[in-house]
């Protein structure tokens, strides 16, 4: 009978302790969900200025637990009862994790593990929105920084936005994960196995990684933080050399101390506002001096030509207008195609990228306009030797002092309308290479020029057979 009683009475307290909670008054919502331990997602609103205490309170009788016997976990850290929602930078339909408080297992230590307090003893931040680092040390500064240290390109904005730091295990990706250590730079965040810590997954895989004494490492991500969480997968590339101005160097160009730089990737860190490292990038794309990496892809290095100084991360290319995005990934498209071999064909408007056996000379654009070229000489196909044609002759490689913009040069020739149009209306005799034009008709074309009065096929460009006839006489 006393059993009965306790149950009850255990029943009656927790009741109250859940009434006594909601009567809390909301004077801001914010809407977040929380994950427990048993596979359970709760939605609740909580107020910004409530703490941790607060949610324990209200989550301990979802788990048939004692608020004491909850730990709450949010991005690596577990959160103490003091903290307010407030100081935990948390977004719009965020997730908290609620874990049963168990005996903590003493993690693997590894030969270049960090440890909890670094050689200053400096102690471990509350929480990752506390934590800024440069791209060598942490920021030492008595100067006052907001909570903004991080920046990143949203796929969802599709623009550059403040960013937040995420960790979860880097085996099962289980998001209540506890850091042993706060990364100390961006080697420790953009590095795999870095940063060691506890998950709280009882799943077998990561109870056979501990089983074995395999350490348990973090994996950092991060999330736009100007619009509400799509979930744990949410995520954004980080442009780790955008930063704040903390230090106040003045721009490499203008020689302005703004509030926001690029930081190059060189030994000196050279410093250029953002208008001037969008210019810088606009330039060099016009002349078409990006340079096609090896590993990193097509990108730029340090302005001043410091050596090492390739930026690898090339979502900071995004910071360009969206139609010089779009030229930027053809011209690197286009450069990819010509380093492997291919070529792109010469249509006026099309440009197909081809990738054709190196001994091919007859080139099909199959995939773009349909045109049918020579690969030495990128005309209209032909038996033969290639004539050189107008224009096509080897470029005067004489340095000219008088600057002209090539786009605009380009644009400024007299005799390049006619040549444009007779490129996109003709195509050239394969024979005698006569520029022909079609104006109706099936494809069975005959040269007009004297002594020549070649057969051949205007979808081929080749001599006119059954194949031809049986495929594509009338288109």
């Amino acid at each position: 009978m006393s059993f009965i009683i306790n149950a009850i009475k255990n029943i009656l307290h927790r009741m109250l302790q859940f009434l006594s909670f909601s009567r809390k008054t909301i004077s801001n919502s914010l809407s977040i969900y929380i994950k427990t331990n048993n596979g359970n997602t709760l939605s609740v609103d909580l107020d910004p200025n409530w703490d941790i205490k607060d949610v324990k309170e209200f989550v301990a009788p979802q788990l048939g637990l004692d608020p004491g016997e909850v730990k709450i976990i949010f991005a690596g850290k577990e959160l103490g009862d003091s903290i307010t929602i407030s100081e935990c930078d948390l977004g719009q339909q965020s997730t908290l994790h609620a874990i049963k408080v168990t005996k903590k297992l003493t993690p693997p230590k590894l030969d270049n593990a960090p440890i909890e307090e670094s050689d200053e003893g400096k102690p471990l931040c509350e929480t990752l929105s506390d934590l800024s680092f440069s791209n060598d040390e942490v920021e030492e500064t008595s100067t006052p920084q907001t909570k903004v240290h991080f920046f990143v390109y949203c796929p969802t904005c599709k623009s550059l936005k403040n960013g937040k730091l995420r960790v979860r295990c880097h085996f099962c990706k289980y998001g209540a994960f506890t850091v042993h250590a706060d990364p100390q730079n961006w080697t420790d965040v953009l590095e795999p196995k870095r940063i060691t810590g506890l998950c709280e997954n009882s799943l077998e895989q990561c109870a056979n990684i501990l089983d074995n004494r395999e350490p348990t490492f973090a994996e950092f991500y991060f999330k736009c933080s100007e619009h509400t969480s799509l979930g744990e997968d949410d995520g954004a590339v980080p442009l780790y050399l955008i930063r704040p101005n903390i230090k106040e160097v003045p721009c490499l160009a203008c020689a302005d101390v703004n509030d926001l730089v690029f930081v190059f990737p060189c030994e000196e860190g050279h410093v250029t506002c953002l208008d001037c490292f969008r210019q810088y990038c606009t330039t060099r794309l016009r002349e078409r001096q990006f340079w096609q990496h090896p590993e990193y892809g097509y990108t730029l290095a340090c302005p001043a030509g410091c050596p090492d100084s390739f930026i690898k991360e090339i979502h900071h290319f995004k910071l360009l207008p969206e139609n010089q995005y779009v030229q930027y990934q053809r011209f690197a498209t286009e450069e990819f195609v010509l380093r492997a071999g291919g070529v792109l064909c010469p249509q006026p408007g099309c440009g197909m990228g081809i990738l054709a056996d190196p001994e091919c000379t007859k080139i099909t654009c199959i995939n773009g306009c349909g045109y049918v070229f020579c690969r030495s000489c990128l005309q209209g196909y032909h038996i033969g030797e290639c004539d050189v044609a107008e224009g096509n002759s080897s470029p005067n490689t004489t340095d000219c002092s008088y600057n002209v913009d090539p786009t605009r040069a380009a644009d400024a020739r007299w005799d390049e309308a006619s040549r444009v149009a007779i490129k996109v209306l003709t195509k050239p005799c394969p024979k005698c290479r006569t520029p022909t034009e079609r104006d109706g008709g099936c494809m069975h074309m005959v040269c007009t020029r004297a002594g020549c009065e070649y057969h051949w096929c205007w979808v081929c460009q080749t001599a006119w057979t059954r194949d031809c006839m049986g495929s594509h006489w009338f288109g």
